[in-house]
């Protein structure tokens, strides 16, 4: 089974894993999260998010979901994923940018995909959770 770490600013990875295990009642994957704070030493958090990535790949791969890319968080998954799969570690890690509801419901909806087909499976609810909802478009 692929696992799944969140990285994000604050407490945005925590409400959207709290929110979404809710809807499903369950949260059917192994599952990481990171908050990365202003007042956190990203040296710290780069150790501890790897110690973590570690513990949940069962052999199938993670996938990492940051908020921004270009941020600490993504910084740090980004980092943490390129020295998993250069130390060789069992199972791929990747990264994902941009999290939000409908990717994270999108994912936990089906664990036994492998980790492309999450990778598309996420990247698809991410796009298609995405609506304008209003009828005046004057500005």
């Amino acid at each position: 089974m692929v696992g799944l770490m969140v990285i994000t600013h604050n407490q945005i990875g925590a409400a959207l894993i709290e929110t979404a295990t809710r809807m499903l009642d369950s949260c059917p994957m192994p599952v990481e999260v990171i908050s990365v704070t202003a007042a956190d030493n990203p040296e710290d958090i780069l150790q501890q998010s790897g110690e973590k990535l570690a513990r949940i790949n069962q052999g199938d791969g993670v996938i990492v979901l940051t908020d921004m890319y270009g941020s600490t968080p993504s910084n740090i998954a980004i980092q943490i994923c390129e020295n998993h799969d250069k130390n060789k570690k069992r199972g791929n890690a990747v990264v994902i940018t941009g999290v939000n509801l409908p990717m994270l419901v999108r994912l936990l909806n089906y664990p036994n995909l492998n980790l492309q087909q999450l990778i598309d499976k996420a990247l698809s609810g991410g796009r298609d959770g995405i609506l304008f909802c209003s009828n005046r478009h004057d500005g």
